[in-house]
This record gives structure tokens, C-alpha cells and sequence, in this order.
């Protein structure tokens, strides 16, 4: 589904990936690892079209969207869960599901019926409707990203270190909606600190190094467990 060729990007001078390639089919999950600084967020705000690649292509379904800007992605079928658990937290939790589906906004009987699925998926969030977003818990608001990002009627969600700032519990629960997300059929590009996460939900593994894909593997039991963990630390050799 999700195909990157040899990418390169940065911000103004600064080159931050280098030749990054990598295959995402369709049903899949892949996971990039890295420390802070290696370039996943970068990584993954070039594939949402918050970065425009210097070189290289990105193609989805054999189609480049590189060139799309992010204001087009949700009509392409991709939906980006961002880190920080951002919300609009003066509306109410709601209003906030309710803009994800604001290009839809003239469907309203497909978007109330998709509106009680993410209430269906995140009870949670039913109860907590009319509250301000603000004041949600940060496994809440969690929740309300990929409620919001479902509204969308995504083919492929991008999910931006879901996993950043929360108790070991409620990363139990995040795991276990993004595996019961992929049982419905969803590609999913995971960015992640988290590597016993990853390697729990992931097809495949790419292990960023400044900028660099250090490690690319398939994911399972013969997986290196050590090996893995040295290069996440900057040790391993590529």
C-alpha cells in the first residue's frame, strides 16, 4: 500500500533523513524505532505531507503523494494520529471526534454512524462526550486521537509514538485497540520509542540512526532480541 523510495528530507539546509525505503503492504503493520533525534518524528511528518521530501517518492496504492500537502491525505485515505496527544481543548471531547470528519461534513448519516462506532470502540469517550477535552487523562485523549482520526474513514492510519507518556496499564490498552483496529483490516505505520510495543504489534521493524535505516528486519521468533536493542543504542553495525 504505502511505498517510500530512497527519501531524503530536512528543514530548510538541514538534511535530517537520507534514503530511507521501505514497503508497507496492504493489512500491515511496520514499526520505526529510534531514540530522540534519529529522525522518526521527521519520517513520519514527511509521509503525512507535513514535510516535503528533497528527493525520492512516496507512493500509495502506486500513486505519488508526496507532492499532496497534508490538507489532502485524509482524502487520499491516510489519517495521522499525532504525537503529544494533541487536542482542541476548549471544545468538547464530541466536537473533537467530530473534526476528523469535517471534509465528510456534508454526509451526516454517515457521520453520526461512525461517530457511535468510535463510541462503540472507546466507551470511554461516550461517557466523557460533553467534557471539555482539556481535561481528559493523557490515555484519554489518546483515545480521542484515534477516535478523531477514524471519523476519517482512513485506509491507513499513521500513528506517532502512541505509546509517549503513559503508564505501563494504559499502554496495555492502547496496544490492545491497535491490534483490534488491524483485525479490521487497517494498515498501520507505527513510529515508536517503545520497542517491547513494536515488537508485540509490528510486521516488520526499521531501526532509525541518524536518519538512517541501521536494522530492517521481519518480525518474529527468530528475531535477535539483542542484536535489536544494540542498535537501537547506537551499537549495532548495519
Amino acid at each position: 500500500m504505502l511505498e517510500c523510495r530512497n527519501v531524503d528530507a530536512g528543514y530548510g539546509k538541514v538534511q535530517i533523513l537520507h534514503g530511507l525505503d521501505f514497503v508497507v503492504p496492504t493489512g500491515g503493520l511496520s514499526a520505526i524505532l529510534g531514540s530522540n533525534g534519529s529522525g522518526k518524528s521527521t519520517a513520519m511528518k514527511t509521509v503525512a505531507g507535513l514535510v516535503k521530501p528533497t528527493s525520492g517518492e512516496i507512493l500509495l496504492d502506486g500513486h505519488r503523494i508526496d507532492e499532496l500537502g497534508a490538507h489532502s491525505m485524509a482524502a487520499e485515505g491516510l489519517s495521522l494520529v499525532p504525537q503529544g496527544k494533541e487536542v482542541l481543548a476548549g471544545l468538547s471531547v464530541e466536537e473533537n471526534i467530530l473534526v476528523g470528519a469535517y471534509h465528510r461534513r456534508k454526509d451526516r448519516h454517515g457521520v453520526a454512524e461512525d461517530l457511535e462506532m468510535v463510541y462503540q470502540e472507546f466507551p470511554r469517550l461516550r461517557t466523557r462526550r460533553k467534557a471539555a477535552a482539556g481535561l481528559l487523562s493523557g490515555g484519554e485523549r489518546q483515545m480521542l486521537s484515534l477516535g478523531r482520526a477514524l471519523m476519517a474513514r482512513p485506509r491507513m492510519l499513521l500513528l506517532d509514538e502512541p505509546s509517549a507518556a503513559l503508564a505501563p496499564k494504559v499502554v496495555g490498552e492502547i496496544s490492545d485497540i491497535i491490534r483490534k483496529l488491524r483485525g479490521r483490516g487497517l494498515t498501520m505505520l507505527l513510529v515508536e520509542q517503545n520497542v517491547s510495543m513494536a515488537l508485540e504489534l509490528a510486521d516488520e521493524i526499521h531501526i532509525l540512526r541518524e536518519g538512517r535505516f541501521a536494522y530492517s528486519r521481519k518480525n518474529g521468533p527468530d528475531v535477535d532480541i539483542e542484536e535489536l536493542r544494540e542498535f537501537y543504542l547506537g551499537k549495532g553495525r548495519s
